[in-house]
């Protein structure tokens, strides 16, 4: 490949991962001023799926073993130092995670996982049953962040449920509120890391990663097209796969077929216009399957409609929602995945006309005073979303590659947010030769070349730890 220049490491993808690997690299190993890093993107910055999400964290993840919950937990503490660093830039708070049901299977299951997810470091789990022995609460400042808050608190108490929540389904009987958690501003977030990392020198590039040059086993360089066609080569060593839901196209320009695929997440901006719900809430979250309450008419007609009677039949869990834009909006963010097929990504995205409604309806089983907005009484909502890059369990894709050069860090699936410091931090520690955390050989993908990591994912051990 001719090249009209060189860099030392080039970043592919401007989404929250790829900033994260050159905020990391730049100003916190120190290497902008002397290494020249070029960070790639066709889009502009945090565009494609970085702020797409709840833009929530938490430390609350299950097994096996205390991987996840050691690497969220360095997460959340390079986050809490960047939020003190950047002035409270992107609003980091402490609100927390609450998880609902009204069945006694389940709140059995809440109590088995809290205990299980508790003993793997990710703070004491305090258990309320309405009696006077319970431990104290703790009560956080709402949308401030206290590192004291931690742990879990769990209430098995219904009574109590209520008058915490009297917006909730009656019939709620358990509740889960993991404490180390919270949201922030994803893109303020970015674009913090991406000035700092600019200012210490690295350079953005608008351009789409066309072909990446492997000369006997080693990346040589890369080619991309600019926005107005022009072909830029660029002769390199190092190339990052941070592409979010395009890393597994990357990957085969590189010569690999990445273990990846991606999932379409969407969320609502609904507002609260009636004021169902108070601001300061924690993220919201519905265990149960919901099935919707429709009308008899509405009901027979989507149950004779081959492609939407599926409609009328239970649902998944996980509907969830947020307060969004602080104290004095009253808007909300809604999300419920129902379906969860392997996509092919495209820009924008494309969301079922009747996602809206259907969000709604499942939200409303955990608050029936969301029905207020079904039958053409909700505001005209907006609908964004994007892609969930994922692996088969679910763990990201950190290091190195069968290709000397090529490195990844990718699949970070509904977690980037939350994970991108301390996946550029093993990332960083990778590229420097630096000592690494014992968990890093969990991300890398070599894993999938040990017959017993193999046999494991057969086996099914592996728990999602989405919502």
């Amino acid at each position: 490949m001719s090249a009209s220049r060189s860099a030392d490491i080039v970043i592919c993808g401007a989404g929250i991962g790829g900033v994260a690997a050159a905020y990391e690299l730049a100003v916190r190993r120190g290497l902008g001023m002397s290494q020249r890093i070029v960070l790639v993107d066709p889009l502009p910055p945090l565009t494609l799926t970085s702020d797409k999400s709840t833009e929530c964290y938490r430390n609350w993840w299950p097994g096996p073993g205390t991987t996840m919950v050691r690497f969220m937990d360095r997460s959340i503490d390079l986050l809490e130092e960047m939020a003190e660093a950047s002035g409270d830039r992107f609003a980091m708070n402490r609100n927390g995670y609450a998880y609902f049901t009204a069945e006694p299977e389940r709140a059995a299951g809440l109590e088995r996982a809290a205990r299980e997810i508790s003993a793997l470091g990710a703070g004491d789990l305090r258990i309320h049953r309405g009696e006077m022995s319970d431990p104290l609460f703790p009560e956080a400042p709402y949308d401030k962040l206290d590192p004291s808050i931690g742990g879990a608190d769990l209430i098995l108490d219904p009574q109590t449920i209520r008058c915490r929540y009297p917006f909730l389904n009656p019939a709620t009987i358990a509740a889960l509120l993991p404490r180390r958690c919270g949201w922030l501003a994803a893109q303020q977030l970015g674009m913090w890391m991406l000035e700092q990392a600019r200012d210490a020198g690295v350079e953005l590039v608008e351009g789409r990663l066309t072909s990446v040059a492997v000369e006997s086993g080693r990346v040589t360089g890369v080619e991309l097209v600019g926005p107005t066609g022009a072909v830029d080569r660029i002769a390199t060593g190092t190339l990052v796969n941070a592409a979010g839901p395009l890393a597994p196209e990357v990957g085969r320009l590189a010569g690999l077929e990445l273990p990846l695929f991606n999932e379409l997440h969407g969320k609502v901006y609904l507002e609260d216009t009636e004021q169902v719900v108070p601001r300061e809430l924690p993220l919201m979250i519905w265990c149960d399957p919901v099935t919707l309450d429709w009308g008899e008419e509405e009901r027979a007609e989507l149950a004779g409609d081959a492609d939407l009677a599926y409609l009328t039949r239970p649902l998944p869990g996980g509907v969830h929602f947020r307060p969004e834009g602080g104290r004095d909006s009253r808007m909300l963010l809604l999300l419920f995945t129902y379906h969860l097929d392997a996509l092919t990504p495209v820009w924008p995205p494309k969301f079922d006309p009747w996602y809206p409604e259907v969000a709604l309806r499942a939200a409303a089983r955990m608050v029936p005073g969301f029905a207020a907005y079904l039958g053409g009484r909700m505001r005209r909502s907006f609908v964004d979303g994007g892609y969930y890059c994922k692996t088969a369990e679910n763990r990201l894709l950190v290091g190195p590659t069968p290709v000397a050069g090529f490195h990844l860090m990718c699949g970070l699936s509904g977690y980037g947010i939350m994970a991108a410091a301390a996946a550029a931090e093993l990332l960083g520690a990778s590229l420097t030769d630096a000592v690494m955390p014992d968990y890093a050989a969990e991300f890398r993908l070599d894993r999938y070349d040990d017959p017993a990591y193999q046999a494991r994912l057969a086996r099914g051990e592996f728990a999602s730890g989405q919502l």
